[in-house]
């Protein structure tokens, strides 16, 4: 993949930062390339067998042999590590600390310390995430293609202005667990309607997997794909007519309000 860094280094190692060391390592670097800190011994031993990479405890080394850092520690911890991490220069860090601003950072990493802020979510764990990545000014553009090489690893980027990233947590952040929450619902719908559990499980997850790549592949707009399927006075006008009654598209998009307005509020505390 075009684009990727020479070296790339995790600070924290969990299961973000190992899908994207995962995804690294499918994209064709080595590796000798990666590395990982963590504090606890059981995850570095762990990312150490499953992936072959070196880890460490120490941040300060991590900086100190990558090009990339991806910041992956929890909000509360990004203080602490950031005391180990070079200042006012050092390596191009790619944050993905949830509600954690790049102003908060470049007062913990210094004003020259060059910072992408990025909100992944969790399909990045099987290649199939989508990245939106936002960025202030000084970084040149080598920087921004080298954030996005090592996204694309793990799916889809898009960016987006600093000031959306709340509104992207509450959408695609959190959106994969309204996607679950529907197909757990799909699936009692079809046990209460007669089928077996597993077939109605694996129905349920077929559709929604199979509409959404036909959405993506298609290129059409969702509307137009739902009237195609609705034939007047057939049987899916009838399941969208209670659909809208029960008032799934205002839910939803109270459910994504409520999302956004948390993500707000956790942001205004870092």
């Amino acid at each position: 993949m075009s684009g990727l860094p020479e070296s790339v280094g995790t600070v924290g190692a969990g299961n973000m930062a190992e899908a994207i060391l995962r995804g690294l390592l499918r994209a064709g670097m080595l590796p000798d390339q990666l590395i990982a800190s963590d504090p606890d011994p059981a995850r570095r031993k762990h990312i150490a067998n499953e992936l072959g990479i070196r880890t460490t405890e120490s941040n300060a080394q991590v900086a100190q042999v990558s090009e990339l850092v991806v910041l992956a520690v929890k909000p509360a911890h990004i203080e602490a590590a950031a005391a180990d991490l070079p200042h006012d220069g050092g390596p191009l860090y790619v944050s993905i600390i949830a509600g954690c601003r790049i102003a908060t950072l470049r007062r913990l990493l210094g004003s020259s310390a060059r910072i992408v802020r990025v909100m992944p979510n969790t399909p990045a764990l099987i290649g199939s995430g989508v990245s939106a990545l936002a960025t202030d000014s000084g970084l040149v553009a080598e920087d921004l293609e080298r954030a996005q090489a090592v996204l694309a690893a793990v799916g889809r980027v898009v960016r987006v202005r600093e000031s959306l990233m709340d509104a992207v947590t509450g959408l695609s952040g959190s959106g994969p667990a309204y996607v679950y929450l529907f197909i757990e619902a799909l699936t009692e719908a079809g046990v209460q309607e007669g089928l077996s559990a597993s077939v109605a499980r694996e129905l349920a997850v077929e559709t929604v997997l199979g509409a959404a790549r036909l959405v993506r592949e298609s290129g059409e707009h969702p509307a137009l794909l739902r009237e195609r399927v609705a034939s007047p006075g057939g049987t899916t006008i009838a399941g969208l007519s209670a659909l809208e009654q029960g008032g799934l598209r205002a839910t939803v998009l109270r459910a994504v309000r409520a999302a956004t307005a948390r993500s707000r509020e956790l942001g205004a505390d870092s």
